[in-house]
């Protein structure tokens, strides 16, 4: 085809469409806007359908005995299996999480932290919150202005402007 052979153009195609995948890392949250919603027409799995077909193309091509056709139809079969199973396997998983390590100031109220520097009277200390987002510290000051000591629990009352104002944290115990 075109004084190249099939193998050559596959090949080639195999590395243009790669070059674009990784081109497609880079931009992937333009490229997801403008077509949200709409599965078969995602770059994700147009690029993974072409990258399939051009790989097992190459390969039937180089190590197989079949026509051109014959190999370009189980290159294409191929292909739709790998790529549905990508979709429905990895993206559909990826798109569906709502793990976020993000957090507001506001989420972190309520919450109990162990101080790791002491909270003076009228001063900052410093505390840890260990939670589904990983270990964050914050600066914090007490709540009541006293003096909180190192490795006690507090909650966390309300959090302005970064710095948490906390209590002591007093757990009851309920005895029957």
């Amino acid at each position: 085809m075109f004084g190249y052979s099939l193998e050559v153009i596959y090949l080639t195609i195999l590395i243009v469409i790669g070059c674009c995948t990784v081109l497609y890392l880079f931009f992937a949250d333009v490229a997801d806007a403008s077509i949200d919603g709409i599965p078969f027409l995602d770059p994700a799995i147009i690029l993974s359908f072409i990258t399939f077909t051009a790989a097992s193309g190459y390969i039937f091509e180089h190590f197989s005995s079949y026509t051109s056709l014959i190999t370009f139809v189980i290159a294409i079969i191929i292909a739709s299996i790998f790529t549905v199973l990508l979709y429905f396997f990895l993206l559909v998983p990826l798109r569906s999480a709502e793990v976020s390590l993000a957090y507001t100031d506001e989420s972190l109220e309520s919450q109990v932290a162990r101080v790791i520097v002491p909270i003076p009277v009228d001063g900052f200390g410093e505390i840890v919150i260990e939670g589904v987002n990983g270990i964050i510290s914050k600066r914090a000051t007490s709540y009541h202005n006293i003096e909180i000591p190192y490795d006690a629990q507090v909650l966390i009352i309300e959090v302005r402007e970064g710095t948490a104002f906390v209590a002591v944290y007093e757990k009851e115990a309920f005895s029957e």
